[in-house]
């Protein structure tokens, strides 16, 4: 009877430690864990230059590279803040018919596809966050540089421009 006695006594213990610990990991404060998350960060690897038709330098980005499936297909999703001048260049193995989309993207894009000439054949201008909409590239297209909304405008570029890295 006594041996009972003593283990009702430390029953309690373990079943208050796991009631903390159980609180801790599903009551904690989660919010303020990630309230200083900022989304995905582009990471520049190399510039492009953009050129007018008969090849004077127009202005230049810095981009990360996306030359596989996965890295395109995430592209610029979850990225909340993006430089000035920054971006991203999509390089796929053959031209093709192309088109892209908005969705899980939170900042508004200049989409810009380029033929394996370097022409760039379509431009989509601040295209609208979030947006499930398909923005095809209207021709064949091997590249596609993102830059942040306006950016084509502010620079000048146009269809018929060509790009250089």
């Amino acid at each position: 009877m006594m041996h009972h006695l003593k283990l009702n006594r430390l029953l309690p213990y373990p079943f208050l430690l796991l009631l903390v610990v159980l609180g801790l990991a599903c009551g904690g404060t989660p919010e303020k864990e990630y309230s200083g998350y900022n989304g995905r960060t582009v990471i520049p690897e190399i510039s492009v230059q953009f050129l007018s038709p008969e090849g004077a330098y127009i202005s230049e980005v810095e981009v990360q590279i996306s030359d596989d499936i996965p890295e395109r297909s995430q592209g610029l999703m979850d990225v909340r803040q993006l430089p000035e001048n920054h971006g991203m260049l999509f390089i796929f193995e053959e031209e093709q018919p192309l088109s892209f989309w908005m969705a899980n993207t939170p900042l508004p894009l200049d989409i810009m596809y380029v033929n394996s000439d370097s022409v760039i054949v379509s431009i989509y201008h601040s295209t609208t966050p979030f947006s499930e909409k398909g923005l095809p590239s209207g021709a064949p297209a091997l590249y596609v540089v993102e830059t942040n909304g306006g950016y084509a405008i502010n620079q000048g570029i146009e269809e018929g421009y060509r790009i250089r890295f």
